[in-house]
């Protein structure tokens, strides 16, 4: 008998914890649909402080927490939660840090600019799924990554994990939304960035961080990509064009599940045909 595909969400915005917008919509409903489908989930989000905790029924989770990250020489502890979407039958993953997620803002201030600190969060954040999907001992066939935030998982699977059983053979698939940010992150994110196994080629994008040269850096090591948005970053448009890389193009809102099941099953078949 075929096993179940197993696929990691990993998610910048989940509705009902945030607002509704078209990423936080495809965030709650594509794991859903893709379990009900046939597949196997797992889905993990930043615990950002406007989550009540109370009301959505979040709890640590003892057994996965415990653990530093280390950032820029410095020690961050992660903190593991999960909540249950009972008419789904799902259960969320939170990354929390205190003093990463405390505020109770998303990326931007009550004035509306960017927390200075935004890169670190998404390096916490990459991090700290991928810690935690190996204390589960969880290996995904494939990694679904949605938002910026959450651009760090192609580079840090692809060259810092990639001789861990549980990755060895995974895929990526990156969806490109409209969720640009204005300038760009930290100008020393690509010596922040560096890990074990990753060398300073790696992150040349990273010299200049804006929206533009993060998703190229994860188009670069992504396996294919999916359009998420009617319209997006025309240079992303341009420069996918050249990547030679699978690429599914924007779906509406009754078609994606289905197409982006059937698109993650071409990438998986891809793969076994390579193998065979």
């Amino acid at each position: 008998m075929k096993k179940k595909a197993r696929v990691l969400f990993v998610s910048q915005e989940v509705t009902p914890y945030l607002d509704e917008t078209p990423m936080s919509i495809i965030g709650r409903k594509l794991p859903q649909g893709i379990q009900e489908r046939g597949k196997e989930i797992r889905l993990f989000m930043p615990k950002f402080g406007c989550i009540n905790e109370r009301r959505n029924q979040l709890h640590e989770v003892i057994r996965l927490s415990g653990m530093n990250l280390i950032i820029d020489d410095a020690d961050h502890p992660l903190i593991i939660k999960v909540a249950s979407i009972q008419a789904a039958r799902m259960q969320v993953y939170f990354i929390d840090n205190q003093e990463y997620f405390e505020r109770k803002h998303i990326l931007t201030d009550k004035k509306g600019d960017h927390f200075a600190d935004n890169d670190e969060r998404a390096i916490f954040f990459c991090r700290g799924v991928i810690e935690t999907v190996k204390k589960l001992g969880w290996a995904p066939d494939v990694v679904h990554c949605h938002g910026w935030m959450t651009s760090l998982m192609a580079l840090y699977l692809k060259k810092s994990f990639k001789d861990n059983p549980l990755f060895a053979d995974t895929k990526i698939v990156y969806s490109v939304y409209d969720d640009e940010f204005p300038g760009a992150l930290n100008k020393d994110f690509a010596k922040k960035v560096l890990h074990e196994g990753i060398e300073k080629t790696d992150v040349e994008w990273f010299k200049n961080p804006t929206f533009v040269n993060v998703s190229k850096a994860a188009i670069d090591l992504a396996d294919a990509v999916i359009i998420a948005s009617p319209k997006i970053n025309a240079e992303i448009t341009k420069y996918l064009k050249k990547a030679g890389k699978p690429v599914l193009e924007y779906k509406g809102p009754d078609e994606y599940i289905d197409a982006y099941s059937d698109f993650y099953d071409s990438v998986l078949e891809e793969v076994a045909e390579m193998v065979d």
